[in-house]
């Protein structure tokens, strides 16, 4: 089986860890080898010391592009939930994965903002509600929704089983499910 990055991109609280975690459960069940990359741990161990400024999040988000490209070049299936704020970085990630001959997959998990600060998984948005963070993405820092993602799942207006469907019935009209 070939491997391929399935990239989830979105606001924090969007659902994106919930969504890949979902999806990788059904491609395992279906015998792919599947590794999943959420961004918050990665950050951990592969971006310590990063901060949140335009570069650091672009350096992250390139460091994590790059072990998924390594890994689906030799025949993993990766998922890779990320909020990857900016199209130039995902667009960096992608060319990685084209060079290496590995398919590149972008989810958008298109969640309003107003409905992630509900959910506020991280209590993000009520540290920034009231002053005790700046910078946190879609609200004052900018994410640049993707413009032609190859799958875009509302996961407001979806259940998640719904949601992982979407993902891998697109997958599976690729051939990577």
């Amino acid at each position: 089986m070939s491997g391929a990055t399935i990239w989830f991109t979105g606001l924090p609280s969007a659902g994106k860890t919930t969504l890949a975690t979902a999806v990788a459960e059904q491609l395992r069940a279906g015998g792919r080898d599947v590794e999943l990359l959420d961004g918050d741990e990665v950050r951990e161990f592969l971006s310590t010391g990063l901060g949140f400024s335009r570069d650091d999040r672009d350096t992250n988000v390139t460091r994590i592009g790059y072990v998924a490209a390594l890994l689906a070049s030799h025949g993993t299936t990766v998922l890779a939930s990320v909020i990857s704020p900016y199209a130039d970085a995902r667009d960096k990630v992608r060319a990685l994965h084209g060079e290496r001959g590995a398919d590149f997959v972008e989810v958008y998990v298109a969640t309003p903002v107003e409905v992630c600060s509900d959910r506020d998984v991280k209590g993000l948005y009520a540290r920034q509600r009231s002053g005790q963070l700046s910078g946190l993405t879609g609200v004052d820092d900018p994410y640049e929704a993707p413009t032609a993602p190859e799958v875009t799942v509302p996961t407001h207006q979806q259940t998640p089983d719904e949601s992982a469907a979407t993902v891998v019935a697109a997958l599976a009209l690729r051939g990577l499910a």
